[in-house]
């Protein structure tokens, strides 16, 4: 009120969550047409454990959330740092025979992408089907404005996603803020880890970068071939069909694992937060535990609402966020919820070594996540984010056993370093506070 001129500028960035009509139209178009795909499991429901309540409940939100189906068969490869999700990505990309579907948030050059890159080329000049996709701010300061064109010039076909321009208008905060590799069909990676080389750590910056991630194999990779396609398709100008993409299920009759999966995406262009509802879900199914990292911890009311609910029932609740910070201003902000939190009894860890960009949450050595989705109104409302929820697969010792580690090198934030904050300091938190939406 104080502000009108300005607080009008920042309504015109966030306020309006009107999205573009072309977008909405296409995005739209891609659920129609991958819905027979996600039909096609819904068989599964029907020999599922009814005294499960934890799959059960999580099968039904993720279904009505944009018709994501559960799999089984399902191989899941979980890696506690970009190192060694980085040596996985370069075995399976030498293996591709016939497409390699890459789609981050962030491609920097470096020794990371340079040797993706080759890989690329060789593939490429074979015939193998390379395409690529970039945010353009994600990537704004790092590549050339014509790289595409360059990539594209030696085929490897490439768009940009929502490039930005001089104009204040909401589809300039919907960023592709998914980190998916597709190979062949056969082979899937998600997770935090961008092609940049402070996430394997070649590249020092805000101390050790501790991300995390995991490999899937099964027919579950069907689900990140298709959102891969649904980005693709809204940019190209020649519609690609996902059924060349998508592997016959016979191709998978060997492969036996434990457990289910639910590989998702979230977009912008509906009401369904599934990101969201993913941890609220999970936050409302945990009995003895939930562990989550973020980056990032912008909270709503509902979120902490949530959060405060599960300590009051017993549970077990602990968040870890970086000791290191890559963005000050919104570090300040993540900061600002731990009073609130504490006093509740939710247990706030700062990764002592470095920064910790993972985006994992596991409950009761039951379920976990990992994906794309930070705690933030960005990953929740605004951007497009994808991951995959486990139940019962053999990794979720490896993430359990990760976090473990984790709280053995952080340090657990008390009530009495958040009451003794300055008073100056708390005010330019609280003002930071107001403008969460947009950091």
């Amino acid at each position: 009120m104080a502000f009108p001129i300005f607080g009008g500028v920042v309504y015109l960035l966030i306020g309006n969550r009107k999205i573009p009509k072309a977008l909405m139209i296409k995005d739209r178009q891609a659920y129609s047409d991958y819905k027979k795909y996600a039909l096609q499991n819904v068989e599964i429901l029907e020999h599922l454990h009814e005294d499960d309540y934890v799959l059960d409940k999580m099968i039904s939100m993720a279904w009505s959330n944009g018709y994501f189906p559960v799999y089984e068969n399902c191989s899941v490869q979980y890696f506690p740092s970009g190192e060694e999700q980085y040596e996985a990505f370069i075995q399976e990309l030498i293996k591709a025979k016939e497409f390699i579907f890459i789609e981050f948030f962030i491609i920097n050059k470096g020794v990371m992408w340079n040797t993706i890159l080759q890989i690329l080329l060789d593939k490429a000049s074979m015939g193998v089907d390379v395409r690529v996709i970039y945010d353009d701010m994600g990537s704004l300061t790092y590549l050339p404005r014509d790289y595409a064109k360059w990539l594209n010039d030696r085929g490897i076909k490439t768009h940009v996603f929502n490039p930005l321009r001089p104009q204040l208008a909401m589809q300039m905060n919907n960023r592709d803020h998914r980190k998916i590799l597709v190979i062949d069909g056969k082979v899937a990676f998600t997770g935090g880890c961008n092609i940049s080389d402070e996430y394997i750590n070649t590249k020092k910056r805000f101390g050790y970068w501790k991300d995390m991630g995991c490999l899937i194999k099964g027919p579950g990779v069907e689900m990140f071939t298709i959102s891969f396609l649904q980005i693709w398709n809204y940019q190209a100008s020649e519609y690609t069909s996902y059924s060349r993409f998508i592997q016959d299920r016979a191709c998978f009759s060997n492969l036996k694992a434990k457990g289910f999966i639910i590989p998702f995406s979230d977009s912008p262009t509906d009401q369904n937060n599934t990101g969201l509802h993913m941890h609220l879900n999970m936050l409302g199914c945990a009995k003895d535990y939930f562990w989550i990292s973020t980056p990032y911890l912008i909270l709503d009311a509902e979120m902490i609402s949530s959060l405060k609910l599960a300590v009051s029932n017993g549970v077990d609740v602990r968040i870890v966020v970086p000791g290191i910070p890559d963005k000050k201003m919104v570090y300040q902000v993540t900061k600002a919820n731990f009073d609130i939190l504490i006093k509740a009894g939710v247990k706030i860890y700062e990764y002592t070594p470095g920064f910790i960009h993972g985006k994992v949450c596991i409950i009761d050595d039951s379920s976990a996540l990992v994906g794309t989705v930070n705690m933030d109104f960005r990953s929740y409302y605004q951007h497009y984010e994808c991951g995959v929820w486990m139940h019962e697969v053999d990794c979720l010792k490896d993430i359990k056993y990760d976090f473990e580690e984790i709280f053995k090198v952080s340090h657990e934030v008390s009530l009495e370093e958040c009451i003794n904050t300055n008073p100056i300091v708390k005010v330019y938190r609280n003002v930071l506070k107001v403008f969460s939406p947009i950091m």
